[in-house]
């Protein structure tokens, strides 16, 4: 049987990477699955769930730089002035599926699951599920 659980996440800055392996892994093993999906999924708006490298802190900001270039925060209509932040996560995403073997996360050598923070500082919330 399937089970949601919730990760709680503190950002401290507009735009940053959280890396969460460790607490969805954790997750993982504490639910007993061996062999199955994982589903990490942002609840958030202007928050999104990826996997990149995390063995270069460059990567992740060299990430943002580039999405900045691609949607700067400049020429929307949207009052609050976060309209960059909802298109960023528009093109990250909200989730990711992961798969499970051997009772852990199964994957690449060099691959981290990131929380995507667009509008930040702000306490979050990522929803992880583990199914067999």
């Amino acid at each position: 049987m399937a089970a949601t659980h919730t990760l709680e996440v503190q950002t401290t800055k507009r735009s940053e990477l959280l890396d969460i392996t460790a607490q969805v892994g954790a997750l993982v093993r504490s639910s007993g699955v061996k062999d199955g999906l994982c589903t990490v999924f942002c609840p958030h708006t202007t928050g999104a769930i990826t996997i990149n490298e995390n063995a270069d802190p460059d990567v992740k900001d060299d990430l943002l730089a580039a999405l900045e270039r691609i949607v700067p925060n400049r020429g929307f209509k949207h009052a609050e002035g976060n309209s960059d932040s909802h298109v960023k996560t528009s093109l990250v995403g909200p989730s990711v599926t992961i798969l499970i073997e051997g009772g852990a996360l199964r994957l690449g050598t060099w691959q981290g699951l990131y929380f995507c923070e667009f509008d930040g500082p702000r306490r979050r919330k990522v929803w992880v599920q583990v199914l067999p």
